[in-house]
């Protein structure tokens, strides 16, 4: 549970309003405060807790001490810190519910803790507030949660999270049936113009039978694509479009997940998202496709086994997509005819080398290399074609594709063209934009070129509004998945307004422009046929075609 606290206790520091003329010592403390000298700064608030003395200032020492004292850890005295102001007329009176909220919680007062964000008016504290309360009653017991469920099956944490506690369950009794019956109903669909709410079920495969919810890691890629699907419902709820999602451990276990097909949230869910791996996936579709609900796979671009349904989506483009994209650019570029494909052990990689192998010969491409490359051989891959970071180079290529995710290849194919004095096309992936090694201003020429991939379109007040809000939730920047699940949820919302139908959605127009990324066409597809390349042109990502 520590590890969740650091994800979402938000802790908010306040301005008072009245920065000058404030006490030397407040100020020292909300400087400890801000330094995680969390001992140090409660120290320096216990001065300035009598509210006959100082006023309005008071209630901010207080509600400074209870962060801090959360953050060592010391619930009880959080709240005993916060009680006073609890009974005063302030004007951040929801910010400090909410704190007490988590203080509650914490010390495992957990019905105190739902009494208390019941008690929260704004809608924007209240976001933060369900996030919090899903978060904490993930851990708690089926009975607890089947218990309380009359007081609270109003507030959408709890209810996604008895759901997803009773789901971890092999075996439900018959009042937990009843009960997560209970919440389908509540939002369960009479027809597209009677109900209005956009039900969202995600399924992923938080944990296996090795491991449980509190192992995952924060930078787990399963957990950074749930992060940023969250912020995606959450933006829109604080939009005031309705939405409900219920979320699902898949627990990497084909009978398990056969069994969740049974849930009525399934069965009243305008769209699925997840799960991910292939036997799951395929266990899944066939559902989507029985019930006719879209199924959605959020990550993988192997998507010939969805070609022809009409439920089951890539989010992002295919590699037939991706080839299609790669050739035109070469084509429009006229680079020239000489061409050689490096690709890693992923499948996409080598489904996609194969199928370009394939198209480049048909348009009369001459292939002079076509190898499967790793962190061991790539210079060498480079050197073959004449490319050397030494010494006068004789060009044989024309153009490289080089294509894989993995930072441990790109490491040292940055290293070489910082040191090369020629320019020579190569084609990436778009990931290697976000890698932390990635200096672009070191190589002389600009001929790196970025395969789309659902890239994120960096520098946009839309991105930048994103990035501020995710950081202020989870204290860290958001990661290309947190992207890519956020970026899903308005793709989908985009789709259904109009009709209530993602298909129809989606063949009403070609290209869309994404909110954080360059965009989509699903016209008549199953994933996304929009997958031009991309350049960098000043800092910015531009399209070549």
């Amino acid at each position: 549970m520590q590890r969740y606290l650091s994800l979402f206790l938000v802790f908010f520091v306040f301005q008072t309003g009245f920065s000058q003329g404030l006490p030397e010592n407040y100020q020292k403390a909300k400087s400890a405060l801000a330094n995680e000298d969390y001992w140090s700064s409660i120290n320096g608030f216990k001065e300035y807790l009598d509210a006959g003395k100082f006023g309005n200032l008071a209630n901010y020492a207080a509600f400074h001490s209870a962060e801090a004292y959360l953050k060592v850890n010391q619930p009880a005295q959080a709240i005993e810190v916060l009680r006073p102001v609890y009974s005063r007329n302030w004007s951040k009176s929801d910010e400090m519910k909410y704190l007490l909220a988590l203080g509650y919680f914490q010390n495992g007062q957990t019905l105190d803790g739902m009494r208390m964000v019941q008690q929260i008016k704004s809608e924007e504290i209240m976001t933060k507030a369900q996030y919090a309360v899903f978060e904490f009653l993930v851990q708690a017991s089926p009975t607890f949660l089947v218990t309380n469920l009359q007081e609270f099956k109003s507030n959408p944490g709890y209810t996604s999270a008895m759901a997803f506690v009773l789901q971890q369950k092999e075996i439900m009794t018959a009042g937990e049936r009843e009960a997560l019956k209970i919440v389908g109903q509540s939002n369960s669909k009479v027809g597209a113009k009677q109900d209005e709410v956009l039900d969202i079920v995600v399924i992923l495969p938080f944990t296996t039978g090795n491991t449980s919810i509190s192992s995952i890691s924060s930078n787990d890629f399963i957990f950074e694509l749930y992060q940023g699907i969250l912020a995606g419902v959450n933006q829109l709820k604080s939009e005031g479009v309705p939405v409900q999602m219920q979320t699902f451990d898949s627990k990497r276990d084909l009978k398990y997940i056969g069994n969740l097909l049974k849930d009525p949230a399934l069965e009243n869910a305008d769209v699925i998202i997840g799960p991910i791996y292939p036997d799951e996936t395929d266990l899944v579709s066939q559902y989507a496709e029985s019930e006719k609900i879209p199924f959605i796979h959020p990550l993988s671009n192997l998507g010939d086994r969805f070609e022809q349904l009409k439920y089951s989506y890539l989010f992002r483009p295919s590699v037939q997509a991706l080839s299609e994209g790669i050739l035109a650019a070469m084509k429009k570029e006229n680079w020239g005819k000489r061409v050689a494909i490096g690709y890693s052990t992923a499948s996409r990689d080598q489904a996609l080398a194969s199928l370009l192998k394939d198209k480049l010969s048909r348009e009369g491409y001459d292939l002079l290399n076509f190898q499967e490359v790793d962190r061991r051989n790539v210079i060498e891959f480079f050197n073959d074609l004449g490319i050397r970071g030494r010494g006068d180079s004789v060009l044989r290529a024309d153009q490289v594709i080089l294509l894989g995710d993995d930072p441990a290849i790109a490491q040292p194919v940055f290293a070489l063209f910082e040191s090369v004095t020629i320019s020579v096309p190569t084609l990436v992936m778009d990931s290697w934009v976000s890698f932390n090694f990635a200096n672009f201003e070191m190589i002389e020429f600009p001929n790196l070129y970025f395969i789309y991939n659902n890239t994120p379109n960096f520098g946009t007040e839309a991105m930048n509004a994103f990035r501020d809000r995710f950081y202020s939730k989870n204290l860290a920047l958001p990661s290309l998945n947190a992207i890519l699940g956020s970026e899903l949820i308005f793709w989908i919302k985009s789709n259904f307004s109009e009709f209530s139908d993602l298909r129809r959605g989606l063949d009403s127009k070609s290209y869309q422009p994404g909110k954080l990324t360059h965009g989509f066409n699903f016209q008549n597809s199953n994933s996304n046929q929009f997958s031009p390349i991309l350049k960098l042109e000043n800092g910015e990502l531009i399209p070549l075609n």
